[in-house]
């Protein structure tokens, strides 16, 4: 599933392409028919995310709610739709003479308004990525006995932290995952905040998911560069069996709420 900082890249992307401009909107595929009528021919306002939701908003207060989930994707194209049948099962087209966006597989893509959009925002907790107050995900874990490796992966505690920045966090932050929330001093969670805000947001800029501090990126190490079809290069997310970078420790791997966790046995504690 794509994480908070593809989703917000995306935002940006559709709102550079689309944004102040009249838009055709359709679905190739029909299931979104009803809803692209609603919105087509309109103006696209800006694009924006909450955590791993975007929202495309459209003059008259209406707004695209979209949430890829595991398989969607959603294709942002200079030049206008090509001629001839649609590849794919295409459930919404945003098109303009010089751009065209495919959406793709997603779990959900429907009109709402401004209340829905508000409901479904209430439901999340604060965004790394949207310059949001973090008191609430502090107050959260501060009082919770669950796993600050599950906690960080609950959208109504973090929005838009997935797998891998949830396990590269814990790693920078020398954290067990296993550990309650509740014992990790304050100071320590804050410090987490701001380092899923540097790294997310580097993530923005680039596309990629890089978490390794210089002295233990290839270049200084004299290691190969990571081959993973996630890019980037990391400390533990899907490096199990493999030597930590720091210690040298074959990285481990379990399960914890139905995800794939990876964490170093002996620097994180």
């Amino acid at each position: 599933m794509p994480e908070g900082h593809t989703i917000h890249r995306l935002a940006g992307e559709l709102s550079r392409a689309f944004g102040g401009r009249v838009v055709g909107v359709s679905s190739p595929q029909g299931r979104f028919a009803a809803g692209a009528a609603v919105v087509s021919g309109s103006v696209l306002v800006r694009a924006e995310a909450h955590g791993k939701h975007l929202f495309i908003g459209f003059a008259g207060r209406r707004w695209v709610h979209v949430h890829l989930g595991l398989y969607g994707k959603f294709d942002v194209v200079s030049g206008g739709p090509p001629a001839g049948p649609v590849v794919g099962q295409v459930r919404m087209r945003l098109a303009a003479d010089d751009a065209h966006a495919d959406l793709r597989g997603p779990t959900r893509c429907e009109v709402v308004g401004d209340a829905e959009k508000d409901a479904v925002a209430a439901r999340l907790g604060p965004d790394p990525l949207r310059g949001d107050d973090p008191g609430r995900a502090l107050e959260r874990i501060g009082r919770s006995r669950a796993p600050i490796g599950v906690l960080l992966m609950d959208q109504a505690v973090v929005a838009g932290v997935g797998n891998v920045y949830r396990a590269e966090a814990l790693f920078r932050a020398g954290l067990d995952p296993a550990r309650p929330g509740a014992s990790v001093p304050e100071p320590v969670v804050r410090s987490i905040w701001a380092d899923l805000v540097g790294l997310m947001s580097q993530g923005v800029r680039t596309g990629r998911i890089d978490t390794v501090r210089p002295e233990h990126e290839p270049e200084a190490m004299g290691r190969p560069p990571r081959v993973d079809d996630h890019g980037g290069e990391v400390y533990v997310y899907r490096r199990n069996g493999q030597p930590c970078l720091v210690c040298g420790t074959p990285v481990a791997a379990g399960r914890a709420a139905a995800r794939n966790l990876f964490w170093c046995p002996n620097c994180q504690h």
